[in-house]
């Protein structure tokens, strides 16, 4: 599985236009998603041996000083508890879960499938992360948009997956693909913006088969 989930994006045959209609993009539950996240949850979404797969991948890929925005943030982004960020900044649903989260410097509550502009500047973050939860994004051209907006030249973009999800509010498509689509998937959200340099995958799954799988597809904003 790891051989072929990091193949996915090499090469990839995108078509010439975006793929995708708007009833991809529609839920099951179509209802004011703040009354969704309204109750917080307090609770990982990703098994531990993944949770611990996670935080060692941000150990290699995030640099003290960094300033980070964690999209769909809630009570814990699992950055690694000796990172020395600059500004970390957690953009989420629920104030109370945002509030919890021991590792940002400040947060703000927006639901993104209602308005999809981030509150802050352009070229203002070194690195942009977003843990199993692209899934639910609705407008998703619109966020990897504000994505590369937010990021400075060469900053990065880490998108993390599994194959959990709430599955009333994740998109139409993500149900009715595989693992190895999700990644086709995100990569085209890259590819399509036409702001990013070539999405990349790497199986950071810890035990292949017996606990939930991980992946992470990351790209670069271009530079020029």
């Amino acid at each position: 599985m790891k051989e072929l989930a990091e193949k996915v994006l090499v090469n990839p045959k995108f078509p010439p236009e975006w793929p995708f209609s708007p009833e991809d993009f529609m839920r099951q539950d179509e209802s004011d998603d703040t009354i969704f996240y309204d109750q917080p949850r307090l609770v990982y979404h990703i098994d531990d041996f993944a949770v611990d797969a996670l935080t060692k991948y941000y150990a290699e890929h995030l640099q003290d000083g960094d300033d980070v925005l964690d999209i769909c943030s809630s009570w814990v982004s699992h950055y690694p508890k000796d990172f020395n960020g600059g500004k970390v900044v957690g953009l989420g649903m629920n104030e109370y879960e945002l509030s919890q989260n021991k590792q940002l410097t400040s947060y703000d509550v927006k639901d993104l499938n209602a308005e999809c502009v981030f509150p802050y500047d352009d070229e203002s973050f070194d690195k942009v992360t977003c843990v199993v939860s692209v899934d639910y994004l609705n407008q998703p051209q619109k966020v990897f948009d504000e994505i590369a907006r937010v990021l400075r030249p060469g900053g990065e973009c880490i998108i993390s997956m599994s194959n959990r999800c709430f599955p009333t509010k994740a998109f139409r498509i993500w149900l009715q693909t595989n693992d190895l689509e999700h990644i086709f998937i995100v990569g085209s959200f890259f590819h399509f913006s036409g702001k990013f340099d070539p999405a990349t995958c790497e199986d950071i799954s810890p035990n292949p088969g017996r606990s939930d799988p991980l992946f992470i597809v990351k790209a670069s904003k271009k530079s020029d």
